[in-house]
């Protein structure tokens, strides 16, 4: 205990500090979630607290981030369009997901996958970060007009026949549930039909105008409507907010310019009494858990979303992971990978159940928290504690904020998550790939394609698409670079190695040596498997050379037998020399050793089998005969 408060002073100045920081974000992040302004707070509280409490990395702040909030994004809207529109059904569900993912990364953490989340290739990094500073600009230019789409009654109305018919639909739907559907007879259906209110349809008109607005392509289909209806306030409001954030740092970076815009612009805009639109309302007093996760838990709800949650614990992993790489560099320490992926899950599953969206380790704060003196876990938990203050007795306070003002903070937050080194580089990566006649990168198309895919389609699609072209690309570079240091080239180009010069030159046109110089596996055998074909009809003996190589995997080992199969047809016998203890138990699994080649055929040095050749030269220079023969099995 005495070491947990050793540096009290720094880890107080440093947690206030980054709650400080934190605070802005965490409303932007809640509002553009989906859940609002709340959710944002109640998962910065519980996952700063908690993370550092029981992660890996000690002076690493917590809470939600940019993209953890544009998944969540994504998974809240598929979620609530399911459930009508309606967030406060879909609320049990969202959050349920956000549990399971938490979950997934203590499991995460116990199994100690953390030391390998840093092979995820960095343009797959790098496209996805880019795309996530994308969605966030775009979705943001329609709240800083000042425009809504589901206030927008011109825009709402085409999608009032839709909506009639979904709540019949949706009616038939009940009434099949609860067995009173009868075809004969659809007295309850008329019934119930004639309760539908003209209010009704316009709501669930709203919500399908809504769900067609979501996302980037929604976005910008909706700007030139937008521009046309420009509530100038809002937008004066929005950009005020960016002109602080970026003209303040210039000033000083001692204080937040995010917190100061904040402050400063939802002061005037309250102070004067604007007609400006707010942000949703902020429950007071403490955070209570909803319990419905558990009451109303259904596996059938949850199981569609599996891969959803683990995609976002992996990309909460990745996240905390890389900033702990920050702090270590800055404080000259060694996190523990494992034990921060467990910290930042029970993070999240607890955030989860008290209504908060999933976040990770976040860059910025706790950079801020070490330069302000933050040295032990504690900072983190008083950053977490400092935001459950500024909720507990300003909640109502904080419900005046601006909704443009949020929108302005989010529209600096996409600049900034943008990763600029890696657009930088794409002139200059080298072009390792051919397209036709066209040269291309094949690092750029990775990140084009996760990013492309990342903005217009699915975030947690793009990824996995991402790692998989990227790992195709990979295998396929090291297979070029392997084949060529091993070698495996054709008979006509061999040259003879140090032991060979003085081989006897009357069985040159008889006896054929083979060197392989390296592993033996997929991105080598279809050069290996030319090798019968590369033979002149005067072979009687082929020599095949293995002391150099290491390593054959299944796709080499077929591709072995399919060659000694080749040159039993041709009753040219095979012998190999120097195999080397790994390939050698491949060979003897599919019994290509001894099937193939028996062992008085394998030898261990070259000079071995050069003087069996010469024992048995009077019967070399008599073949063709079967590989069963005296000769072979002697």
């Amino acid at each position: 205990m005495k070491n947990f408060f050793a540096h009290f002073k720094g880890d107080l100045l440093g947690g206030i500090t980054a709650g400080i920081v934190a605070l802005p974000l965490a409303l932007a992040f809640g509002v553009s979630s989906g859940l609002g302004p709340s959710a944002g707070l109640y998962g910065a509280i519980f996952i700063s607290f908690f993370a550092a409490l029981f992660g890996g990395t000690n002076t690493q702040i917590s809470g939600p981030t940019a993209p953890m909030t544009a998944v969540s994004m994504v998974i809240i809207a598929g979620i609530v369009a399911i459930y009508d529109g309606s967030v406060a059904k879909a609320l049990p569900v969202i959050l349920a997901v956000f549990l399971l993912a938490g979950l997934m990364q203590i499991v995460l953490g116990v199994l100690g996958i953390g030391k390998y989340i840093r092979y995820i290739p960095y343009p797959v990094v790098s496209g996805f970060m880019t795309a996530i500073g994308v969605i966030i600009i775009v979705t943001q230019i329609l709240p800083s007009l000042g425009y809504y789409p589901k206030e927008d009654t011109d825009y709402v109305e085409p999608f009032k026949p839709q909506a009639e018919a979904l709540i019949l639909e949706n009616i038939l739907e009940d009434e099949a549930e609860e067995g009173i559907l009868v075809l004969e007879d659809f007295e309850e259906t008329i019934s119930r039909a004639d309760e539908i209110t003209m209010e009704a349809i316009n709501e669930e008109a709203k919500t399908l105008a809504a769900k067609e607005a979501s996302g980037v392509l929604g976005a910008l289909n909706l700007i030139p409507r937008a521009l046309n209806n420009i509530n100038y306030l809002e937008l004066i409001l929005a950009l005020v907010t960016i002109a602080i954030i970026y003209g303040f740092k210039r000033i000083t970076k001692v204080v937040p310019s995010t917190l100061v815009a904040l402050l400063l612009v939802s002061g005037v805009a309250y102070g004067f009494g604007l007609d400006y639109r707010t942000i949703e309302q902020i429950p007071e007093g403490f955070p209570m858990p909803n319990m419905e996760i558990f009451t109303g838990f259904k596996v059938s709800s949850i199981t569609p979303y599996f891969f959803t949650a683990l995609t976002l614990a992996l990309l909460g992993a990745i996240d905390s992971l890389l900033t702990s790489i920050v702090a270590d560099n800055m404080t000259k320490t060694k996190h523990k990978p494992n034990k921060e992926l467990i910290g930042q899950g029970i993070g999240n599953s607890i955030a989860a159940v008290f209504g908060g969206i999933p976040g990770a380790g976040a860059t910025i704060r706790t950079v801020v928290n070490i330069n302000s003196g933050g040295k032990t876990k504690l900072s983190g938990m008083i950053a977490g504690l400092l935001l459950l203050m500024i909720l507990l007795a300003m909640g109502p306070i904080a419900s005046q904020i601006p909704a443009a003002v949020l929108a302005g903070i989010l529209i600096t937050v996409g600049i900034s998550v943008m990763d600029y080194k890696g657009l930088k580089a794409i002139p200059s990566l080298p072009k390792d790939m051919h397209l036709g006649p066209i040269r291309l990168s094949s690092e750029v198309i990775v990140m084009i394609v996760v990013l492309v895919l990342s903005t217009f389609w699915n975030l947690v699609y793009a990824v996995g698409i991402g790692l998989v072209i990227a790992s195709l690309m990979f295998m396929k570079k090291i297979g070029d670079l392997t084949a060529k240091r091993s070698d495996v080239k054709s008979l006509a180009v061999e040259k003879a190695w140090a032991d060979e010069r003085n081989f006897p030159e009357r069985l040159k046109e008889e006896v054929f040596i083979k060197h392989i110089k390296g592993p033996l596996f997929f991105g080598t055998t279809s050069d290996f498997q030319q090798l019968s074909q590369q033979i002149p009809e005067t072979a009687k003996v082929v020599i095949i050379r293995l002391g150099r190589m290491q390593y054959m995997d299944q796709s080499g080992l077929y591709a072995m037998e399919d060659t000694l199969l080749e040159l039993r047809k041709k009753k040219i016998i095979p012998a190999l020399v120097n195999v080397l203890d790994q390939p050698r138990y491949m060979m003897e699994r599919i019994d290509i050793i001894p099937d193939l080649v028996p062992e008085s055929l394998i030898f261990d040095t070259f000079k071995d089998c050069l003087n069996w050749i010469l024992e048995h030269e009077k019967q070399i220079h008599e073949l063709p005969v079967p590989i069963e023969s005296e000769l072979v099995s002697e």
